[in-house]
């Protein structure tokens, strides 16, 4: 039987504590030695000096450092030091990122309460939080954080700020009352305080039941701990491109080597070609400039108020099928609004959302004056009056001091031009009965400026409604019969359909000689005067994100600890819930397997009342299912969801420290329509690393068959060494980033998401790298030939024009890639990076080729002008050939 199900009595015996007295020195020691601390354990870690080395296990990594040494026996200390530095620092960012890993389970332990009071033989005392034991009595009050999970049995206007935990958006209610319900979530546990929770309102005393990792929160530290961290998709794909590549330029270079020795040349100037091809072939380049391009993605997200933890997490969130969100401060502003009234069958609706005192009464869609309307006015008023809630402007934006509830009837009041200060004017509270989880009401008894005594009391519709004797109706008195109390209570479940919670307020007048000593003498024999209906209000911007997410092939999923009814409404109004899409309770989940849950999946919309084991299954069962799922959350609850989702997505401010060192990406807005941008910022990265792993294989095989050719026709090398690791650091390096720069194109927002499985060179990449590259060796090849035929003796002229021709088409190519049709679907210029990059190549060029001192470092003479006739000639061949087809296939 679990605390929760047990009686008070119950609970001190089985945990051999005495409520009166507490825990003696002795008992605390035995209990300690055999719960241990109240601390939150970490797994076993890695040390420092092993997570650095594990960064360069990778393959693609061992093999570019094979190729830097050899590069260095040969000479190439440049081309050593470039490639060994782009190691070292993928080494170190990798190393920085998993060290930040580390401080989810540090969050979570300030979250625990430094300090707690504790009954300890006899008398109450102050201890440190991780010194307390299983059997302890601890008391609290407003504003304290709970420090152990706790069985309570003593309650004064208890209420608990769960959120964090459960996804609550109001306080719950606290009482001592049994839970016999062996399928209550941990939202329903109102018998129960969970460590790590904050006290909003009264006070409480209880039984420490778990500590430490026997906590819901230590349940949701160990889930952390044991969520498994994915490998994201652009990561599979450069792992399967970089294995791709070594195998391939390995082999044709080996071709190359072999071919040279059987046609007659050195066998030393061979292997030295040999390996320059190996390392022109392998593009070392290219995890920098992933890195690079990921980086500036990142830049581009801070200026749209996301902050990305993990570098691949923006293209993974581009390919994501599906969105998991929290309903609590993430679709929603997590602040109560009233946005209905009711009073003598008449029922208003009020503008506005948040805080903002800002809005207007409407009815029947007329917009009227509050003060006008005398039954309404009264709501309003007597709702402000019998109210502890302060509003506040703290860094520009509104806020509430005290319980969201009464916060939103202080803010409708002061829609209608009321004052809390004025009415205190026009107003004594003479007397006060605090609201508590039996009575479900709060009552104030008031003077007015007349002398006129009143009670005031608010509190859940049925009860007042039982405690109502007349009803204000019509602007008149009268008596509450049966009819007029089902048409309220009529009223009542409309606006909970709406998944509105409802407040009534009631009162009736006293003499000025009544003397109420106790709640109960006041709170009867009441006048019924309204309700007002309050929701946690949708984001504005959000219904139109969700609806671009959807249009670009992504599902958003609701995933709250709140109620069915209030997530069913929510969902609706944001198009989450549409047509046959389905609704899933915790209690329902419970019963499912994660098998069994992958049947149904695809076809919910909203998961209610769930707890962190929930969408850690939520999260799975899509996952196995084939999608790439984000998760977005803010609270503690969300964190094991969050670590295990392919990308996890924490809110900025209202976010847990938990939640964001669980994530991959923190909103600052705490704004879902954020994570549009970041899909958007997303998709277009993916394209570009497309684009530039074109672009640079392209010009790697192009590069390795003009040498394959020449060796294969017994002809001289077209390139030396050197010429060969200039074009591969220099024109391959610049343009290449410039890619990473450039804009996405007008239909990234229209297409469906990438599949997992999907290649690096699927929609047709392998073979425009194929045929590019052949064109690219040819006309090479060509030009070389033409100048080598006419001049058999001016062997270093034919290099240099063969070197030219390789440069130009490379950089004529490199505008060819922006496009997945054709060179000729965008402007060339849209790109001002790529076009810099381009010229600032040529020009590099042309210093190796002019300028005296550089001619004998890369064996170069310089180019009369009627052979640049030819070299341009050649180079525009492999662009303008089958780009130009292909454009003209495509418009025909």
């Amino acid at each position: 039987m679990m605390f929760h199900e047990m009686k008070e009595k119950d609970v001190e015996k089985v945990l051999n504590t005495n409520i009166e007295q507490g825990l003696s020195a002795s008992d605390v020691e035995k209990k300690r030695k055999q719960f241990g601390w109240n601390e939150l354990q970490e797994g076993e870690k890695q040390s420092a000096f092993m997570l650095f080395i594990s960064q360069f296990k990778d393959f693609m990594v061992l093999v570019l450092l094979a190729a830097t040494l050899i590069s260095g026996l040969l000479g190439e200390y440049m081309d050593a030091i470039v490639i060994i530095a782009i190691v070292f620092v993928n080494g170190f960012l990798g190393f920085f990122q998993e060290r930040k890993a580390e401080k989810s389970l540090n969050a979570l332990k300030e979250l625990s309460a430094p300090q707690v009071i504790v009954l300890r033989d006899g008398e109450w005392q102050k201890i440190l939080s991780k010194e307390v034991v299983v059997g302890d009595i601890i008391k609290f009050s407003s504003g304290d954080r709970i420090g152990a999970d706790v069985r309570l049995v003593q309650t004064v206007n208890l209420e608990i700020e769960e959120s964090a935990l459960t996804g609550e958006s109001v306080p719950a209610v606290k009482s001592t009352n049994t839970v016999t319900d062996k399928k209550a979530s941990l939202g329903d546990l109102e018998n129960m305080a969970f460590m790590g929770t904050m006290v909003t309102r009264g006070n409480g005393m209880g039984i420490v039941t778990g500590i430490g990792m026997n906590t819901a929160m230590g349940k949701i530290a160990d889930m952390i701990q044991n969520a498994e961290t994915l490998i994201t998709p652009l990561q599979r794909r450069l792992e399967q491109l970089g294995k791709i590549l070594i195998t391939i330029a390995l082999l044709l270079t080996v071709l190359v080597v072999i071919a040279g020795v059987v046609h007659g040349h050195d066998m030393f100037t061979m292997f030295l070609a040999g390996v320059s091809l190996a390392v022109a072939a392998i593009p070392e380049g290219l995890p920098a400039i992933v890195t690079i391009a990921l980086s500036l993605g990142v830049q581009r997200m801070i200026r749209k108020n996301a902050i990305v933890r993990k570098l691949p997490a923006v293209e993974t969130l581009g390919c994501a099928s599906v969105i998991c969100s929290d309903k609590t401060g993430t679709l929603t502003q997590n602040k109560m609004t009233v946005t209905h009234l009711w009073s003598g069958g008449t029922t208003w609706t009020l503008s506005g959302t948040g805080y903002q005192p800002e809005g207007s009464f409407y009815l029947d869609s007329q917009k009227i004056n509050p003060q006008n309307e005398k039954s309404l006015f009264q709501l309003l008023t007597f709702g402000l009056l019998c109210n502890h809630a302060e509003l506040k402007f703290r860094e520009d934006e509104f806020v509430i001091d005290g319980d969201p509830t009464e916060g939103a009837l202080l803010v409708s009041a002061m829609k209608a031009g009321l004052d809390r200060e004025t009415l205190l004017g026009q107003f004594t509270i003479e007397k006060e009965f605090p609201f508590d989880s039996t009575r479900k009401m709060m009552s104030i008894v008031v003077k007015d400026k007349h002398g006129k005594r009143f009670v005031i009391t608010k509190g859940a519709p049925d009860v007042l409604i039982s405690l109502s004797e007349s009803v204000l109706w019509n602007g008149r008195q009268q008596y509450l019969q049966s009819e007029l109390q089902n048409t309220i209570q009529t009223s009542v479940e409309t606006l909970a359909s709406m998944a509105l919670r409802t407040i009534a307020i009631a009162f009736k007048p006293i003499k000025e000689q009544t003397i109420i000593m106790h709640e109960s003498e006041a709170e009867k024999g009441l006048t019924f005067i309204g309700i007002q209906g309050m929701i946690d209000p949708p984001r504005q911007e959000v219904k139109q994100a969700i609806k671009e997410c959807r249009e670009a092939g992504i599902k958003t999923v609701m995933i709250t600890g709140d109620h069915v009814i209030t997530a069913k409404a929510i969902a609706k109004q944001l198009g989450i819930l549409r047509g046959n899409g389905k609704v899933i309770e915790g209690t329902e989940l419970n019963e499912l397997s994660i098998e069994d849950l992958e049947k149904v999946v695809e076809d919910v919309a909203v998961f209610a009342r769930v707890s962190p084991e929930h969408k850690l299954k939520i999260v799975k069962s899509l996952q196995n299912c084939g999608h790439i799922v984000a998760m977005t959350g803010d609270g503690v609850n969300d964190a094991p969801a969050i670590k295990s989702a392919d990308i996890g997505i924490a809110m900025g401010i209202t976010g847990t420290d938990v939640a964001k060192e669980a994530s991959s990406l923190i909103l600052l807005d705490d704004n879902f329509a954020t994570i549009k941008a970041a899909i958007y910022e997303g998709r277009n990265i993916y394209e570009n690393i497309r684009k530039f792993v074109r672009y640079l294989l392209a010009s790697n095989v192009g590069e390795i068959l003009v040498m394959l050719f020449a060796m294969l026709l017994s002809l001289p090398l077209p390139l030396v060494p050197i010429q060969i690791l200039w074009v591969n650091l220099v024109t391959d390096g610049l343009p290449a980033m410039a890619l990473g720069l450039d804009q996405p194109e007008e239909d990234v927002m229209k297409r469906k998401p990438r599949q997992q499985t999907e290649g690096i060179f699927a929609r047709r990449l392998g073979w425009k790298v194929i045929s590019r590259g052949f064109l690219i060796g040819f006309v090479t090849l060509i030009a070389f030939l033409t100048i080598y035929r006419n001049n058999p003796d001016r062997l270093a002229y034919a290099q240099t024009v063969a070197f030219a021709t390789l440069v130009l088409t490379q950089l004529i190519h490199v505008f060819d890639c922006r496009s997945e049709i054709s060179i000729f679907s965008r402007n060339p210029f849209g790109n001002m990076y790529l076009v810099w990059s381009v010229v600032s190549s040529i020009l590099l060029m042309l210093v190796v080729i002019y300028v005296p001192a550089f001619q004998p470092i890369f064996h170069t003479i310089p180019i009369i002008p009627r052979d640049w006739l030819l070299i341009i000639g050649m180079s525009s061949i492999p662009t303008f050939l089958l780009a130009g087809s292909l454009f003209i296939r495509k418009k025909v």
